[in-house]
């Protein structure tokens, strides 16, 4: 079964809104656990923004700690913008960190996946953040493109997410799991 790394935030993690602060979604919902065909290593962190450089041996001992790999999935972007970040100031952290998992990646294929749009919330409370949220799939494709990394867009999949604005619902996370299953084996 081919491996993949999935560095992401609670999104990957699995955090179940619904349930007390750091609860998680059992196995048998997150969608790191229902890719078609890989074997997915989590390494979803709750509240994880961007790295910036000083903090990228963590993401290159990541890399040497789980190879071999086939593939590297990025998912990181949504905490920026909730602790203020523009889409564009996100996407130059992202192209940063990018350039460098790509250049330890080895033979694995890097993925970077732009986290579907946040809807209003317990969380988001303004169209501000949301339209926010929706310029980051762009600014992340050109960026991907720029580091000659692959692309996915979460924000076509059919994503629900849950009543906080941010967080995938059992439901987001088998349509996630389904539209990364096909950007993976396209």
């Amino acid at each position: 079964m081919r491996r993949i790394l999935c560095i992401g935030d609670s999104n990957t993690y699995g955090y179940d809104p619904r349930g007390p602060f750091g609860a998680r979604y059992g196995a048998d919902t997150r969608w790191t656990e229902l890719l078609d065909g890989w074997e997915a290593i989590n390494c979803g962190q709750n509240g994880l923004c961007i790295p910036r450089a000083p903090e990228f041996p963590d993401a290159a001992a990541l890399l040497r700690r789980f190879r071999p790999l086939d593939a590297v999935m990025l998912m990181l972007g949504s905490n920026d913008l909730l602790c203020g970040a523009s889409a564009e100031t996100a996407a130059r952290r992202m192209e940063a960190l990018l350039r460098f998992v790509a250049a330890e990646a080895g033979d694995a294929r890097v993925l970077l996946v732009a986290p579907p749009p946040m809807r209003l919330g317990d969380w988001v409370p303004s169209r501000a953040l949301i339209d926010e949220s929706a310029r980051l799939a762009a600014a992340y494709r050109r960026v991907a493109e720029a580091a000659g990394v692959a692309f996915a867009d979460a924000g076509a999949w059919g994503v629900a997410l849950c009543f906080d604005g941010v967080h995938f619902s059992p439901e987001g996370h088998a349509a996630f799991a389904a539209g990364l299953s096909a950007a993976l084996n396209a």
